[in-house]
């Protein structure tokens, strides 16, 4: 979140932060977005009776604050499909890993179970199905021998900080569109391409 933040100070950059919102409300990032004088609001999931009361509220507070685009950071509870069909196209997600590969929890410790050599993280369009949308950037970084999950995660999160602000701004700027299940880039020349981040190690 910090680094959407950041990218947003640009006056350049298609969009502003307008609400940071938690389900938590001693969640760190709240303190964070309000240090840097941005609204905040927090709706505790455990007071509600179930998930679409809760969602109601959520998307009370998006109407009230005139949200047009949402970008989880740190959302850890699992959204209803039918919220997700609400934002389509409008809410997107970071993942520590190279999707479709390790969707799910525990990226890193099982990225390094199965031995694999290049490991990363995705920012997709969120879809009903968990991990699962249309891609918009992607990072690798190389596994070590000698990492651990989290030496690994220091790594792979260094890149969620560069592509996160990235996949915002083509998102943002209508400079992506969904076909299908996939997202192509209409760049600055007019040609098109598949977005991804290298990893500049």
């Amino acid at each position: 979140m910090a680094s959407l933040i950041a990218a947003t100070r640009n006056p350049d950059f298609p969009a502003q932060i307008a609400l940071v919102l938690s389900n938590r409300p001693d969640a760190p990032g709240l303190a964070t977005a309000k240090s840097h004088g941005i609204a905040t609001a927090a709706v505790d999931h455990k007071i509600y009776a179930g998930r679409e009361a809760f969602e109601g509220s959520l998307q009370a507070m998006l109407d009230v604050h005139r949200i047009d685009l949402i970008c989880l950071a740190g959302f850890m509870r699992l959204l209803t499909a039918g919220f997700v069909e609400r934002w389509r196209g409008r809410i997107i997600n970071i993942h520590p890993a190279i999707l479709p590969s390790y969707k799910g929890l525990h990226t890193h410790e099982r990225a390094l179970e199965d031995g694999v050599k290049i490991h990363g993280c995705t920012v997709h369009f969120v879809v009903p199905e968990m991990d699962s949308g249309p891609i918009i950037a992607q990072a690798a970084v190389p596994v070590l021998d000698d990492d651990t999950p989290a030496t690994l995660g220091a790594r792979v999160l260094a890149q969620e900080h560069v592509i996160y602000p990235l996949a915002l701004e083509l998102a943002a700027s209508g400079r992506v569109r969904i076909e299908g299940n996939r997202v192509v880039g209409a760049m600055r020349d007019g040609g098109e391409r598949t977005l991804v981040a290298p990893d500049p190690n």
